[in-house]
């Protein structure tokens, strides 16, 4: 698998190479290349993108980007720890970066791009050169294959699921987080936004609901109630209880029950 992406790599840096004498019929096939692709000069600026890469990283238009950005100059590629690697090309290196994950909120604080609900773009990148007749490096070029899109929603899915299937057991962010595959403190911001709490309140108030239900057996004292969600029963505890619930257990018991019987 591996040999045949190097082979249609391959051929797809003679082809642009073949190109580079007729700029104008150059510009055309990489607007119609089906995959974000940018062409640069050997100082890092960039001198071309088509339109896939607009619509892929949210630029604003071709006159904000060409000629002004700078991919030597970029803070987010700096921050990953991979300028060395994209450097490579210049020396003739084809470079493949996996798993390069931008957020997107760095991209609207450096760069002119629209203000989109994306939170991280993660794509693997190959940058080749492109060799002048006389088998100099001229340009490189950078083509994107995008694997996923992080708009938030769906990652917070994950991580109430995993609070859900984790409840009895102490509240961990790190665990959750990671279930969610973002940072904690992305995830922290991302959770607070889309649910109005933070996820340690979400985590608590998830098993104060699952302690109700308990609550509502009536062949378990309240201490084995609260035992069965991994509780003690406390001063502590049944103070948390009454804050979120309104009532101490016991009141709560006594109430709900007379509700059913009535």
């Amino acid at each position: 698998m591996k040999d045949q992406i190097a082979d249609a790599q391959s051929s797809l840096a003679k082809s642009f190479q073949s190109l580079l004498e007729e700029q104008e019929l150059l510009a055309k096939v990489i607007e119609c290349f089906p995959y974000p692709i940018q062409i640069f000069s050997l100082d890092g600026t960039a001198r071309m993108i088509n339109k896939a890469a607009l619509e892929m990283i949210g630029i604003k238009s071709v006159e904000s980007h060409v000629g002004k950005y700078n991919v030597f100059e970029d803070p987010i590629v700096r921050g990953l720890g991979v300028m060395d690697r994209v450097r490579q090309v210049l020396t003739g290196k084809t470079v493949h970066l996996t798993d390069f994950n931008a957020p997107y909120q760095d991209m609207i604080r450096y760069f002119n791009v629209v203000d989109r609900d994306i939170q991280t773009i993660s794509s693997d990148i190959t940058c080749f050169p492109l060799l002048n007749a006389d088998g100099e490096v001229e340009y490189f070029a950078a083509v994107f294959i995008i694997k996923k899109i992080y708009r938030g929603k769906e990652e917070i899915g994950w991580g109430m699921q995993y609070i859900k299937d984790h409840w009895q057991e102490p509240f961990d962010l790190d665990a959750t987080a990671k279930a969610a595959c973002l940072s904690k403190a992305q995830f922290t911001k991302l959770f607070k936004k889309h649910t109005g709490v933070t996820p340690h309140e979400y985590y608590t108030n998830y098993k104060i609901s699952k302690l109700k239900e308990k609550l509502l057996d009536t062949n378990l004292t309240i201490a084995q109630a609260f035992a069965a969600c991994n509780m003690d029963y406390n001063g502590h505890s049944a103070k948390l209880f009454r804050k979120k619930v309104g009532v101490p257990p016991s009141v709560y018991r006594k109430m709900s029950v007379q509700n059913s019987l009535s």
